[in-house]
């Protein structure tokens, strides 16, 4: 049994589930998603409450769906309420990034700007050192932070580059000098 999977699903004021065939769309004050639904998961809406079901509970593949399934559209209730954030810092002397006309642009220590376009239905800002990134659907924010960190990882000797905030870098010690006289 996935204990995840029988968990029902709230959906609060404000935000309507429509399931048609094999679609699920959620509406909120955040945004509209949608989800294809695998053959093998059943949805149904009780109240204000969804379910997620399987047809054969002692499968390995659709227990793994099951669960799967509850995560997704419990993402999706959670982003159209309150959508998702990650927060990025950027350490580096010179370092600094803007938003301009829906792109990202990273002055990174490369000889050129990096440009990136925001995706629709996400929404970046810079506060002094910090990227934030927003949005209702969780897995196209979490894609665009990853994408935005790729273009300088932190490096471990000065921890220079894109971190996540809550990231913990682990730092090396740099060339150690002989002691004096010991290197004969």
């Amino acid at each position: 049994m996935s204990r995840i999977g029988k968990k029902p699903i709230a959906i609060p004021s404000g935000v309507t589930a429509e399931i048609k065939e094999r679609t699920l769309k959620v509406k909120g004050p955040k945004g509209e998603l949608s989800l294809e639904i695998h053959p093998k998961v059943k949805l149904n809406k009780q109240d204000s409450e969804l379910l997620v079901e399987i047809n054969d509970k002692e499968s390995k593949q659709e227990k793994a769906l099951w669960g799967l399934f509850r995560s997704l559209v419990n993402n999706m209730v959670l982003g159209v309420t309150t959508g998702f954030v990650k927060n990025l810092e950027i350490n580096g002397v010179g370092y600094k990034a803007a938003v301009s006309a829906k792109k990202l642009v990273l002055n990174l220590g490369y000889s050129h700007p990096v440009e990136l376009a925001i995706p629709a239905g996400l929404e970046a800002k810079v506060e002094k050192n910090v990227i934030t990134v927003s949005g209702a659907d969780k897995q196209a924010v979490g894609q665009f932070a990853a994408v935005v960190r790729q273009t300088r990882p932190p490096e471990p000797y000065k921890g220079k580059g894109i971190k996540y905030a809550d990231e913990v870098i682990r730092r090396k010690a740099g060339k150690v000098v002989k002691a004096v006289g010991g290197g004969k």
